[in-house]
Parts: structure tokens; C-alpha cells; sequence
């Protein structure tokens, strides 16, 4: 079977010939958006009768999929790749292809456009709907199939959670003339981008927000060539008003600033209601510094919008950036969350073999991918619940770090106090209520604490919930035994309560809880040293005010989850007038943001304590790795910087701390650095056997820096550094496609 496989191209050998095939067919019903990379799927022989076919596949992205031929052509050229076969003394069996099979996915009809081809032989193409019929496929199927490859391949080139075995990314477009047929189709199909989905913080995908605007946005953006996105906006403005908005993103790229806004307030005449032209003149203003004026149009962004994540994110930064932090919290409070749905992706088969050859040419600079005590990590590091948030959730969580990065954990705390009912008082006034009732004789308290009379909250978010003094009168006395055996069995609830596992899952939202031993500061380590941690409480004072677990705010009818009674049964009433209940999710985050920032301290206090003891801090490098993400997210990016450094320093096989440092050394303009960085990223991904050019992050990087250095320094920086043949090709082809498409910098 080695015999049969491709060279330097990955494959996965069937199990039972032709299975991958089926498996796609039943899958597509169950994609919802893009659809997954396209399928190629070969069958192999020998010709000798006796000797059985072989089936095999691989996923692939970029290849032309605007007709039958092109397609036909990807697997003829897959004839060339299988290895020779003959031995010193004899020759063996000789494997040729004997037919293949061409599948990617419509995102537009929803059907699935297959072609095969026999060899020698004819080409045969055709159509499988979800329910597996087949059809004849039109030139109207053939635009949107080539479209919707086409979207793949730039949307799906650099998702670092997006990773298939045998997954191929070539040059989707690689000459001028591609990215005008690119443009031509998109033109011709724009009205019906909103069937192909959109981001998954999107409630709803329109004509100007769907994958195919994100696609189009991300193509030129990243090159900063926005003047072909004008040019295909304008043409569309005059069929659809609210294109206005991307065209005023582009012309603001393009550093046409007075014609973007002579755009913006035409368009709002014409579309008043659009919160994404809102938003643009948002970013507009608050670029300009102009602040307290974006407050006013996201504001209006909401009221156009309500029911999307999108515009209650962009208050609530608008809210940070105007250090009203109480309103911000209350804004994110408000943001709708949607159920996270990843990208299309196919079904994992059971495979007889991987063939997943190491590339020549980058074999030399790659560290061998043996596991290794490198590739491991302390269980406090990896049960961090932070990584595995998606969607509008990590968005969240986003602003929520971005918060306490500016107040601190103690002002978060207070500001959360002070606009949500916390569950202590919840609890205290519920008892004192129930006091009421019992003295009253025939008053009735409804189950969720209201008084009388009113409705019970079911929209925690925008209503507050009424002081049962302001209902009842402020005749009440002292309290009752009665009050204090309330507080003391919901005592001993919280404690029964907080032995629960770390993460669960109900209706979609994450619940992220934490055991008792998260309250234990110096209990929880980061690499097994916890008398050196306590010791350094207390002779260092790093962490002489060490983090305060926060108590649970009251989401709901008797909650009580990790907080015991705090305060005194006999106190006086108190209103709540002015607070909100905190939603569900957002006390999860709250936790979740403990769970990062009381791990981080400690780490910090080890390292400053290892300092004063000059003795050498020691982790692994997956170790070093998470702590740089930990650093990342808490916006510490020098800490972070250093820790993604310390991890180059091991033997792990990780693109990540490259890819990172790649993008802090280009924001930093660093030429020398982010070229040796670069080389490395550009090393992983062709060992991973993606040979895409651009949209990737390198090309992004190197192009920051084309507007700096221009296209000649870094050209000679590179064949300055004595790379190997086979890396320096690699490498120069990212600025001979900035030459070609004439990216800023590329004539000087």
C-alpha cells in the first residue's frame, strides 16, 4: 500500500472503497453555512486482476471550481504525484489512478457538485441535492459553486480553529485577472449573499452582512488594496442603499475620508435604520476622538437593532472608551447571546492509514513532531474554562477583560455591586418580605420575591427589581427567628451547592462553576510550588491584596451557589430600585474572569519570587504556551511576549508562539524579527501543507511592513539572511504577490 500513495500530498486510506463519498452525502443536510473544504476522492490500481483498488481522499481548498474541466484537471494532475515503485533489483506493482471523484459544496443552492472522472476516459458532472438525488448542473450552479469555493478558501485560510488531517490550501486567486472574475461574480451574486450565513455573532445575515460581504472585506483589507472594493460597492450602492456603509469602510481604507463622509450622510437620509452605517460612523468618530458623538449613534445602533450582539458590543466599548464603567456593565448585561455554531465540517471516518508525508523542502527547520514532557502541562493551566468560549461568548469576555485591564479586579467588583442585585441581598429581602407576609396573616408573596400586585421579571435585563419596602411601608421592625432560620438554611444550601463540576451546559449557554477550592488562593498552583507562592504572600507583598472570589449575583429565584449569607438579618431595609438582575451568563464570566486572573497573579508572584531567590523559573513549553494566550486576554502583552519566547525555547512542535510573536513583531515594525518569525509560520503551515499565499497572515504581516521598509529592504533582508533555497522561494513569494496585485510599498 506505501507504493500508492502521492509523494509530498497528504491522503487518508479507506477503510471500504468509496465510503468517504457516501459519509459526504448523508453530511449534507447537516451543513448550514460555507459548507466544508471540498472532497477529492481517488480510486488506485495496479491493472492486475487479483490485486484489490485502493480508495483514498483528501480535503482541498483554491482550486477553480467555475467549471467541470478545471476540476477535471486538479485530479488529472494527481497522476504525476504517486511515487515510483521499482526496487534496486526488480520493479513492483505500479499504481496508477484509475478514476477520481470532485466534490465542493454550493453554500448558495445548498447542493453539492460533484464531477468524475475515469482514466483514460470521459469527465461526467452532476448535482446531488440533500435528499441524494442528482440533477443537471446549469451555468447559474457553476457561478455560485465557484463563489462559494472561493469564500472557503479566503475565510477558512488562517482560522487557527479550523484543522482537518489531509486538508490542502492552495491559491484560490493568483493573478489579476482571477480577482477580476472573483469581483464579476460577486457583483453578479451580491443580492444573494445572505444565503450563505454569516459570522456566528450575527443573528441575522442581510445583504451587507454575510460571509460574502466578510469575504470581500477581508480580501482587500488585508492587502489595504479597498479602492476594488469601492469601485464593486459603488456599482452596487445604486441597486441597495445600505451598501453605502461598506462603501464608506472602503473609501475611510482608502484615506478618502471627506468622500466617506459626504457618503454616510447621503446614505442616511435613504437608510436611517441601518446600524451597520451606525457603526461605521461610529468607528469614524471615535478614530477622530470624537467620543462622547459615537455614544450617540451606537445608542441609536441599539434602538435600530436591539436583537443583534453586535450593537450592544459596540455601546459597551463605546462606554469603556468614556470610563463610564458602571453603564458599561450594565450594557453588556444586555447583550443577546446566540447558541455558537462552528464551521461546516465532514464526518471523521475510520481510516485504514495516514499518509502524511514531511515536506523536503522544510523538514530542515521544523523540530521533530515526537511527543515529548514539553507537550504537557500542569491540570490547573489546562482546566482554564476561558479558551473554550466561542462566539458571542469570547466577545464578551473580550470586554469584560478589556474592563477589569483598565479599573482592576477590586473596582470590578464594586462597580458589579453597585448596579446588580447581589444574591446576599436578594436573600435578605425575600426573608423580610416573607416576615411581612406572616405578619400581614393574608398578604401572598409570589415565588420570584415581587410584591403583590406586580408581574413576575422574566427580562432580568431591563427591569429592576422593586423594593418590597416601597410596596409594603417602612413600618417593619427588627427581624425575626423565623428570618434567621431562613439565611441559615440557604447557608447550608451555598456550601451543598459548591461541589459541582467545572463546566456545564444547559440550553446552549455555557455554566462555568467553580469548586470550593477556587477560593483558596494558595491552594490552586501553576506548577506545584505552593509554599513558594504563600511564602511570597508574604514577603513580597506581590499578592498582599490577593483576588476576591466574587459572590454570586442573584440570577433568578433561589440561586445559591457559591456564596454563603453575608450580612447582618437584622439591619434595616434597603431598596433595589435602581439595580438590575445580573443575567446567568454573565455571572459565569464573572467566574471565568476570576478563574484566568487568580491563576495569573500566582504565576506572577512565582516568577518575581524566583527573581529575588536568582534561582531559574522552569515550565514546560505547552505550560509557557497557555500562560502567553492567559497573558494575551488579560491585554498583558509584554508578559505574554516573553512567555511565547520562553516557549521557543523547548523542543515542542507548536506553530502557535511563531504565529503570535509574527503578528507583535509586524505591529511593532520590527523587519528583522518578524521576517525570522515569519520563515518559521511559513515553515509549519507548508508542513501542514498549506500552500496558500494570500489571504494568510504572513502576507498580512509582511505587507504592515511594506508600508514602512518597502518592497526592496525586504527583499534584501531576506536573501541577506542565507536561507536555504527551497525557504527563500517560499518567502519571496509572498512579496512577488504583493508585486503582482501592487500592494502600498511594492515600488520602492
Amino acid at each position: 500500500m506505501a507504493d500508492a500513495a502521492f509523494k509530498e500530498l497528504p491522503e487518508i486510506f479507506e477503510l471500504e472503497l468509496g465510503e468517504a463519498l457516501v459519509a459526504r452525502t448523508e453530511a449534507l443536510s447537516t451543513f448550514r453555512e460555507l459548507g466544508p473544504p471540498d472532497l477529492c476522492h481517488v480510486v488506485k490500481s495496479t491493472g492486475r486482476s487479483g490485486t484489490r483498488d485502493l480508495g483514498s481522499y483528501h480535503y482541498v481548498s483554491g482550486v477553480d471550481a467555475s467549471s467541470s474541466a478545471s476540476l477535471a484537471a486538479y485530479i488529472n494532475s494527481l497522476t504525476y504525484a504517486i511515487e515510483d515503485t521499482q526496487a534496486w533489483f526488480s520493479k513492483g506493482p505500479s499504481w496508477k489512478v484509475k478514476n477520481g471523484c470532485y466534490c465542493t459544496f454550493n453554500a448558495f443552492s445548498r447542493v453539492d457538485v460533484r464531477v468524475d472522472v475515469k482514466i483514460p476516459g470521459g469527465v461526467v458532472a452532476y448535482v446531488i441535492d440533500l435528499r441524494g438525488e442528482r440533477h443537471e448542473a446549469s451555468p447559474e450552479i457553476w457561478q455560485e459553486t465557484y463563489l462559494s469555493a472561493l469564500l472557503r478558501a479566503i475565510l477558512y485560510s488562517d482560522d487557527p480553529t479550523y484543522w482537518l488531517d489531509a486538508y490542502r490550501r492552495l491559491d484560490a486567486i493568483s493573478t489579476p485577472e482571477a480577482e477580476l472574475r472573483f469581483l464579476q461574480a460577486a457583483e453578479a451574486l451580491f443580492l444573494k449573499g445572505w444565503q450563505v450565513g454569516s459570522d456566528p455573532e450575527i443573528q441575522v445575515a442581510t445583504v451587507v452582512s454575510n460571509h460574502l460581504t466578510a469575504g470581500i472585506m477581508k480580501y482587500f483589507g488585508d492587502s489595504g488594496r479597498y479602492q476594488h472594493a469601492a469601485n464593486l460597492f459603488e456599482k452596487l450602492t445604486a441597486r441597495e442603499p445600505e451598501v453605502a456603509s461598506l462603501l464608506a469602510r472602503s473609501y475611510i481604507g482608502m484615506n478618502e475620508e471627506v468622500k466617506a463622509v459626504q457618503i454616510m450622510a447621503n446614505a442616511m437620509k435613504q437608510t436611517p435604520q441601518s446600524y451597520l452605517l451606525l457603526h461605521t460612523q461610529c468607528e469614524f468618530l471615535r478614530a477622530k476622538g470624537k467620543t462622547e458623538w459615537a455614544l450617540k449613534l451606537a445608542r441609536q445602533a441599539v434602538n435600530c437593532a436591539p436583537s443583534e450582539f453586535v450593537t450592544w458590543e459596540k455601546l459597551t466599548d463605546i462606554y469603556i472608551d468614556l470610563g463610564q464603567f458602571e453603564s458599561a456593565l450594565l450594557t453588556l448585561n444586555s447583550c443577546p447571546m446566540f447558541t455558537y455554531n462552528g464551521r461546516d465540517a465532514h464526518r471523521s471516518l475510520s481510516a485504514a492509514r495516514l499518509h502524511l508525508p514531511v515536506k523536503s523542502a522544510v523538514v530542515e527547520i521544523l523540530p521533530d513532531r515526537e511527543k515529548t514532557e514539553d507537550d504537557e502541562a500542569d491540570p490547573a493551566l489546562q482546566r482554564l474554562p476561558a479558551p473554550g468560549l466561542r462566539g458571542t461568548w469570547a466577545r464578551a469576555y473580550a470586554l469584560l477583560t478589556r474592563l477589569v485591564s483598565q479599573i482592576g479586579w477590586d473596582e470590578l467588583l464594586k462597580s458589579r455591586s453597585a448596579v446588580f442585585v447581589m444574591e446576599e441581598e436578594y436573600r435578605m429581602q425575600k426573608a423580610q418580605a416573607d416576615i411581612r407576609a406572616v405578619d400581614d396573616g393574608d398578604a401572598v408573596i409570589p415565588e420570584d420575591g415581587a410584591p403583590r400586585g406586580e408581574l413576575a421579571d422574566d427580562d432580568a435585563s431591563t427591569r429592576g427589581v422593586r423594593s418590597a419596602e416601597s410596596a409594603h411601608g417602612s413600618n417593619m421592625g427588627s427581624v425575626s427567628a423565623h428570618d434567621v432560620k431562613v439565611l441559615e438554611a440557604a447557608a447550608e444550601a451555598a456550601e451543598a451547592a459548591a461541589h459541582v463540576s467545572d463546566v456545564e451546559e444547559e440550553d446552549g449557554i455555557p455554566t462555568i462553576r467553580i469548586s470550593t477550592e477556587s477560593s483558596r488562593e494558595t491552594k490552586v498552583e501553576v506548577n506545584g510550588k505552593e509554599e513558594e507562592v504563600k511564602e511570597e504572600v508574604k514577603t513580597n507583598g506581590v499578592l498582599e491584596h490577593a483576588l476576591q472570589q466574587p459572590v454570586q449575583a442573584a440570577a433568578g429565584e433561589g440561586e445559591q451557589e457559591n456564596s454563603e449569607a453575608g450580612g447582618n438579618p437584622a439591619q434595616e431595609p434597603f431598596s433595589f430600585t435602581n439595580k438590575r438582575l445580573c443575567e446567568r451568563w454573565l455571572d459565569n464570566l464573572f467566574m471565568v474572569l476570576y478563574e484566568d486572573l487568580r491563576v495569573w497573579t500566582i504565576f506572577r508572584a512565582e516568577v518575581a519570587h524566583f527573581k529575588t531567590q536568582h534561582v531559574a523559573y522552569r515550565k514546560t513549553g505547552m505550560e509557557w504556551e497557555i500562560l502567553g494566550d492567559l497573558g494575551l486576554r488579560l491585554h498583558h502583552k509584554e508578559e505574554a511576549k516573553e512567555a511565547y519566547q520562553r516557549s521557543l525555547d523547548t523542543t515542542r512542535y507548536s506553530i502557535k508562539p511563531w504565529a503570535k510573536l509574527l503578528e507583535t513583531y509586524a505591529d511593532e515594525g520590527d523587519l528583522t524579527r518578524t521576517l525570522q518569525a515569519g520563515i518559521r509560520v511559513a515553515a509549519y503551515q507548508h508542513g501542514e501543507y498549506a500552500e496558500q499565499r494570500f489571504p494568510s497572515q504572513i502576507a498580512r504581516c509582511f505587507f504592515k511592513l511594506e508600508v514602512i521598509h518597502g518592497h526592496e529592504k525586504i527583499w534584501n533582508t531576506l536573501v541577506s539572511m542565507g536561507l536555504p533555497e527551497p525557504i527563500l522561494r517560499i518567502m519571496q513569494s509572498y512579496l512577488q504577490y504583493g508585486q503582482t496585485f501592487k500592494v502600498e510599498g511594492f515600488d520602492f
